[in-house]
């Protein structure tokens, strides 16, 4: 799927994802993405779409908002932070669901 919307800030992406399902706001913990006190495997999990944010002078502020969709019917939307430390089973999880995700854009 193409990204068909380019959103002017990360808050706008996420309020619009919600409006169209992508209403859990997941973290990473390893291989699983959490949403309140629930847990779900990553591998379930595909990138239906992305918005990447980048900094005009402040590399912190660059982000990348992903819309991720399980065959179950469960959406929900990512936001990680370019270059953030995270433990080398999360950061495997994130290169294989960009490697899917790359392959569906082709």
């Amino acid at each position: 799927m193409k990204q068909k919307f380019h959103y002017a800030t990360v808050s706008e992406a996420i309020e619009q994802l919600k409006v169209q399902g992508y209403t859990l706001e997941f973290s990473l913990k390893q291989n699983h993405f959490v949403a309140g006190d629930k847990e779900y495997p990553a591998r379930e999990f595909e990138i239906t779409d992305l918005y990447r944010y980048e900094g005009s002078s402040d590399p912190g502020d660059e982000a990348v908002v992903y819309a991720l969709a399980a065959a179950s019917g469960v959406k929900g939307t990512l936001v990680t932070g370019y270059g953030v430390s995270t433990d080398e089973l999360s950061d495997e999880v994130l290169k294989q669901l960009h490697y899917k995700y790359q392959q569906t854009q082709e």
